[in-house]
């Protein structure tokens, strides 16, 4: 199909994305900028759980999961944490995200569950890393041999 080529850019773009909206939340709850927590204008208090915790998640991990480094451990961690949000937070309202709330938690719970299963994508950290290790692997230093010129 003719759309199929752009199937791997497409991924590292939605990649990047994602990670870049994750990691805007953690700035806002953990720093108060670009609204602050939940729209409040605040910053979550240091150490809170599980408030200041998940901030921390989402800076780091988004913010890995932007730049597509250590991308499926990390993915799979802010999935993780998605989850829990969902579950813990709002899942107790009501089981529909549509009613207790929770959409963005099943979006992004799902969305990184897909970037940590498809992987970064070619426009990665990850893929540059591997792509210089593969370089190396493909040509290995060559050895000099010297020949003793009385034996040949």
């Amino acid at each position: 199909m003719k759309l199929d080529r752009f199937s791997e850019p497409v991924l590292s773009l939605f990649r990047a994305v994602t990670g870049l909206l994750f990691l805007c939340h953690g700035l806002a709850s953990m720093f108060g900028v670009l609204g602050g927590n939940r729209g409040t204008g605040q910053a979550v208090a240091f150490g809170v759980w599980p408030g200041w915790w998940a901030a921390l998640v989402q800076l780091v991990f988004g913010a890995l999961v932007c730049a597509g480094l250590l991308t499926r451990l990390s993915a799979l961690i802010c999935s993780g944490s998605m989850a829990y949000a969902y579950f813990v937070v709002h899942q107790p309202d009501h089981l529909l995200p549509l009613l207790n709330g929770g959409e963005l938690a099943a979006l992004f719970c799902w969305s990184f569950f897909l970037v940590a299963v498809l992987g970064p994508g070619p426009w990665a950290l990850d893929a540059l890393l591997r792509r210089d290790r593969g370089e190396a692997a493909a040509h290995p230093p060559v050895a000099v041999v010297q020949v003793n010129a009385e034996r040949a």
